[in-house]
């Protein structure tokens, strides 16, 4: 299997997929750190890919987005963007609609 067919799977096999350095448990960067910690935050269920893991994945990645940075974000197999977009995406309130747009549950802010 080729990187680009790894990556099309992943993005379209999960609801919501974060393509980061590290895991989810532990963050390589702070940047995908910043993006785990907004994740769980509204408690979405989401699978993390360790592009550190594997070098062709971590420039293949790249490749398939046509975007120069990781962490990067796939909701329903849509690209949503890096960490600087889903941050302010998450303080204006736009993440949270997008989730729920696409039909991904997110956990209601008490």
């Amino acid at each position: 299997m080729s990187v680009n067919d790894f990556i099309d799977n992943e993005v379209k096999g999960n609801d919501v997929v974060l393509f980061m350095k590290g895991t989810p448990g532990f963050p390589q960067c702070g940047f995908s750190g910043q993006v785990v910690q907004i994740l769980d935050y509204l408690g979405v269920d989401y699978k993390g890919v360790n592009v550190l893991a594997d070098d062709d994945l971590r420039e293949g990645i790249k490749t398939f987005s046509n975007w120069p940075t990781i962490p990067q974000l796939y909701v329903k197999g849509e690209f949503v963007g890096g960490c600087d977009i889903v941050r302010e995406m998450f303080q204006a309130g736009e993440l949270q609609s997008h989730f729920e747009d696409k039909g991904v549950a997110v956990k209601q802010a008490s």
